[in-house]
């Protein structure tokens, strides 16, 4: 027994060092200073640690990328670094390496019994080599700047640079800024912008939309954020006067039957519950302001209410009608600020990896009223026995 048991882990210890030998000699023949993008990914088994590895080259040095299913963590390395990297965790951790350089594309997989397996292809379509002058050039919100709510909220150091495990979250941010630059690029710079943020909370992207109006676009800005919780007022106020944002200022009340006493110009409405959405949408097309901005949340309002015989698929499972609710929610949503006069989007606010709810509606005035888009609207009612908030709130004026 105790030579069988030795010769057993002999062998299986030759065949690890030759298996481990012959993926260093796969790595050494396809990985080069050239190479500018690798992907270690296929774990080989549920316990490893991050689900995709991706290395990139950069101005100076490589970015090695570690994802788990709800982070990302960076680590910053020389070519040497990367090397010893892709020999720890190709073959003990992944199955698949991707790699790209100028020339080719170069694919290693480990089959589930032990075979190595290469293949070389011309690089048609491989991805572009993301050097950091570049990274830092797309972002609108620059690292490096020194931009106080974001050292707050610890995304940026006092020095202004990213925190590594926070890049997703600056990513987002920046994502949210661009929607709204698209539109506000249109404005003339000359003219005041008047700012209602509905259910504001902790103000996090308040803050920075005003930070982003007033320093980087130049322009004047009369904001308020509205929220029913009196300490977060409170905590925001004093925020806002910390900052120095002087046309930044936040009250207590609530969006269903909120008065302005100027014209309101943009309405923004970032995850107020359920039917809250709707009063924010309803009181931004009575204002006729110019743009909205909406990431609508929590759609309880007619997964309690759909049921159809014709569809009744849809209702049969509850997370596929609890989705089913959210999309019909937010499609008479686009389609009344359409019938308003509203050019309207709905678009992927973040990426569906972070979270299922990421839909954001963009509206924009117009002088086209979309006629046809209440009969849309009906039929859906009609059909699922609905009875949405927004409707009953317009259908007087449409």
């Amino acid at each position: 027994m105790y030579k069988q048991s030795s010769f057993f882990n002999t062998f299986t210890s030759n065949y690890a060092t030759r298996m481990n030998e012959d993926i260093k000699s796969y790595i050494d023949n396809n990985l080069s200073e050239d190479t500018f993008k690798v992907i270690l990914s296929n774990p080989l088994s549920k316990e490893c640690k991050y689900r995709k590895v991706v290395i990139n080259k950069k101005t100076e040095g490589y970015q090695i990328e570690q994802y788990t299913d709800k982070q990302v963590f960076h680590i910053n390395t020389g070519y040497e670094g990367i090397v010893n990297y892709v020999y720890q965790s190709f073959g003990n951790e992944f199955r698949q390496y991707n790699a790209w350089d100028s020339i080719r594309e170069c694919n290693i997989n480990i089959s589930k019994k032990g075979k190595i397996l290469c293949s070389r292809k011309q690089a048609k379509e491989a991805p572009k080599m993301q050097l950091d002058h570049n990274r830092s050039k797309n972002y609108i919100l620059k690292e490096g700047e020194l931009i106080a709510p974001l050292v707050d909220m610890g995304i940026f150091t006092p020095q202004g640079q990213v925190i590594k495990s926070m890049y997703d979250k600056y990513r987002q941010i920046n994502r949210f800024v661009e929607i709204i630059d698209d539109e506000v690029s249109k404005l003339e710079n000359s003219q005041t912008l008047n700012v209602i943020d509905f259910g504001c909370g902790k103000s996090y992207l308040t803050f920075i939309l005003y930070y982003y109006l007033t320093e980087i676009k130049k322009i004047k800005v009369n904001m308020i954020g509205l929220d029913l919780k009196e300490a977060v007022i409170e905590n925001c106020n004093n925020a806002a006067e910390k900052y120095g944002y002087s046309g930044l200022h936040f009250e207590l009340g609530d969006i269903n039957g909120y008065k302005s006493d100027t014209p309101v110009d943009m309405v923004i409405s970032l995850h107020a519950c359920d039917t809250a959405t709707d009063y924010a949408l309803y009181n931004a097309i009575g204002w006729d302001a110019k743009m909205i901005f909406s990431v609508p949340c929590c759609q309880h309002e007619l997964n309690s209410q759909i049921k159809s015989d014709k569809f009744s698929i849809l209702t049969k499972y509850g997370i596929i009608k609890e989705r089913a609710a959210a999309l019909m929610t937010d499609a008479i949503r686009a389609e009344l600020l359409e019938c308003c006069g509203y050019k309207t989007q709905v678009m992927e606010f973040i990426d569906m990896s972070h979270t299922p709810k990421n839909i954001l509606i963009r509206a924009v005035k117009s002088d086209k009223k979309n006629g046809s888009s209440l009969q849309s609207i009906e039929n859906l009612i009609k059909e699922f026995d609905i009875n949405p908030t927004l409707y009953n709130l317009l259908k007087s004026k449409i």
